[in-house]
């Protein structure tokens, strides 16, 4: 996931001059992002299952799951699934019909799953023993 989150920072900015010099970029930030949250919803299920003992409904679900069973906070798990819906989705709307808007969503998500990276790493790295 790491990984995938750099490739994506490496493109540089999403603006309106780089998607229409270089159309293929967004399919690919598009992709990236759908497979982030792929990840991200996979990972989250799993938590809630072993932690919490119970299956999230939907991809939304899971990360209220992942919030309750404290391995994100409420503000990532609400940044992650803004209200408009997920990243990706936003993406393929606005390529078409507001690319001056992708910057922002690409830029919100690199920041979200780059902290979800860190949260999870943290959540899931045993802290020593206090004597």
């Amino acid at each position: 996931m790491r990984r995938s989150v750099d490739h994506l920072g490496s493109f540089g900015p999403m603006d309106r001059a780089r998607l229409d010099s270089d159309p293929a970029a967004g399919l690919v930030a598009e992709r990236i992002l759908a497979l982030l949250a792929d990840l991200a919803v996979t990972i989250n299920s799993h938590v809630a299952t072993a932690v919490l003992g119970e299956v999230p409904g939907s991809p939304a679900a899971s990360f209220g799951a992942a919030e309750r069973a404290g391995m994100i906070d409420t503000e990532l798990a609400a940044a992650l699934v803004p209200p408009e819906g997920p990243h990706n989705v936003l993406v393929q709307l606005y390529l078409d019909t507001e690319p001056e808007e992708v910057a922002a969503i690409v830029s919100a998500a690199l920041s979200g799953y780059g902290e979800y990276v860190r949260q999870v790493a943290a959540w899931t790295t045993p802290q020593a023993p206090e004597s």
